[in-house]
């Protein structure tokens, strides 16, 4: 323990005499901490928003895709680079046949694109559209206030109905009450019957401007890219996620007609797998920004080398005279070792008031629940600390290798 302090204080005496070049050390391991600090919050920050966003359709609310498969998609257009083009789309046939499961309670059709919108002299150039089941709110979240969402009879008539959220109500009307006005989606009329109010989400999408409109309607009326219709399947009360999962997968073999064995032409997803997804492309962009971090560090490591080798230079005789008094090897190793772990722990820590103030403002100032968690914290402080270690070995390594004699000849 004598050791320990005594190379922290000859480590902030060293700060203290070359200023200069501990700042630029300091510098290099702060900005390294700092990434991955901000990264970490934000990573954490919009992993929590995404669970929100899920939890709002129910945690026990599963998807059912014509394709899905995790992470990014790339394709060059041929059959083999397109695993889709084997899949059938999904059809309104088969989600009725899905509603009828006594395991099931609902099932609410999704499909979406863009669409220019106007109402009187205002124009939209392209906004999106969701076409929706009845069941809709019930999923999304939020509320429709004023006036009222789509009824089952709308949807069975295919009436031209949009509920438009409220930005898009304030950008098309204004300060005027929307209900009952009309919309042109793509050219053709639409009565305003409410106007939605979304759940707050991390991404912002109530500060867009979005419209929904019964899917029989979208499907007839709607320009879109046909193929990419979704369900969203909520199981009855008393029923159990996997045993609704299960009945859906069944019934949907049957309708498609596919004998056993054969693969599925569709995908079951549960909000688990989706969180799981997400997490794998989160966690594939922070070691990218880990890796960019670590050229900070690599600075920090380089200037602790510097400053270490001076600083034995600068201390050749007191070392050469340790050694005649019998201070033995590890002895000066050790001593090296821990004034360049507190060099770079200074750097740390600063580093981490910076990335916890950088965290707290974009908590405040966006939509990101940034929160800096709390491995993020040990990660920053052994980061520091190993680059001080793993760059003060060469100097620690040398300063312990002298010779006494020579040492004290050192002028």
């Amino acid at each position: 323990m004598l050791a320990l302090f005594e190379g922290v204080g000859i480590a902030l005496d060293s700060l203290r005499n070359n200023k200069l070049r501990a700042a630029l050390t300091i510098l290099g391991i702060a900005i390294g901490v700092m990434v991955v600090m901000v990264i970490a919050a934000m990573v954490s920050g919009i992993n929590r928003g995404v669970a929100d966003i899920f939890e709002q359709a129910g945690p026990r609310t599963f998807y059912v895709f014509r394709f899905f498969q995790g992470g990014v998609v790339v394709s060059d257009g041929s059959e083999e680079m397109s695993p889709w083009r084997r899949n059938p789309p999904l059809t309104v046939e088969e989600a009725e046949r899905l509603a009828e499961l006594p395991s099931i309670n609902f099932v609410v059709l999704d499909e979406g694109t863009g669409a220019p919108m106007e109402a009187g002299t205002r124009e939209l150039a392209q906004v999106g559209i969701r076409g929706l089941g009845v069941n809709w709110l019930r999923v999304s979240g939020g509320d429709v206030f004023p006036g009222r969402s789509f009824t089952q009879l709308e949807f069975e008539a295919r009436s031209r109905v949009v509920v438009p959220n409220q930005k898009l109500a304030s950008e098309l009307f204004g300060s005027l009450d929307p209900i009952g006005r009309r919309i042109k989606i793509a050219g053709e009329p639409y009565e305003v019957i409410g106007v939605y109010t979304p759940p707050p989400d991390l991404f912002g999408e109530g500060n867009r401007p979005r419209a929904v409109v019964p899917h029989s309607t979208f499907d007839k009326h709607v320009p879109h890219w046909r193929g990419w219709m979704d369900f969203l399947v909520s199981p009855a009360p008393n029923v159990s996620l996997n045993q609704a999962i299960d009945d859906v997968t069944s019934k949907l073999r049957v309708v498609r007609g596919l004998r056993p064995g054969q693969e599925s032409t569709f995908t079951v997803v549960t909000q688990d797998k989706l969180l799981e997804t997400w997490d794998n492309v989160t966690g594939v962009f922070f070691l990218v920004m880990i890796a960019l971090s670590s050229v900070g560090l690599m600075v920090g490591g380089v200037g602790v080398v510097a400053i270490m080798m001076i600083s034995v230079t600068e201390r050749t005789r007191e070392i050469g005279v340790r050694k005649a008094l019998g201070a033995r090897r590890r002895e000066i190793l050790w001593q090296f070792l821990v004034e360049a772990a507190t060099l770079t722990l200074v750097g740390g820590v600063v580093g981490m008031v910076a990335g916890g103030v950088i965290a707290l403002i974009v908590n405040k100032a966006s939509p990101i629940p940034a929160v800096v968690p709390l491995w993020s914290v040990v990660v920053a402080i052994l980061a520091s600390v190993l680059t001080g270690i793993g760059f003060g070995m060469y100097p620690a390594a040398k300063a312990a290798r002298l010779d006494p004699v020579e040492a004290l000849r050192y002028e």
